[in-house]
């Protein structure tokens, strides 16, 4: 257990903060509504280090419940590669050349009839400055 002298004291902003909606975990979408409310005020002003301290914990808190209560399931890896194609502005052929990917194939991943092999998932997350895990953690 941390000491008394260990422990950083909260601010007047981040205490006044608190009073008026305090930090704790939100059971109803009523509840999320208003800490929702309070994250969009609060963005629109301009605020202390404690009044930005209290804003990063309200939106963990925020994401917290809506991942508990709206969980997403992971994209598929070609909707994944077909988002960072379309946003590369490439066509097919010109992002194959530079990836070295033969553009049938390139075009098999793009529509998911084909599934990445560890050769394109280092070509293409280098490519596009991603993390390979990126392609690793979705479903085939």
């Amino acid at each position: 257990m941390p000491t008394k002298t260990s422990v950083r004291p909260a601010s007047a902003s981040y205490l006044k903060l608190v009073k008026a909606f305090p930090l704790r975990n939100l059971s109803t979408d009523a509840e999320l509504d208003a800490a929702l409310a309070v994250a969009h005020d609060l963005m629109g002003r301009e605020l202390d280090a404690g009044g930005e301290e209290y804003l990063d914990l309200l939106a963990d808190v925020i994401q917290r419940y809506e991942k508990a209560r709206f969980p997403m399931a992971p994209a598929a890896e070609a909707d994944l590669l077909r988002v960072l194609f379309e946003a590369s502005g490439l066509t097919q052929t010109q992002l194959a050349k530079h990836v070295g990917i033969a553009q049938p194939t390139l075009s098999a991943l793009l529509n998911g009839t084909r599934a990445l092999a560890k050769e394109h998932i280092v070509a293409l997350a280098r490519h596009f400055g991603v993390s390979p895990a990126v392609f690793l953690s979705a479903p085939h």
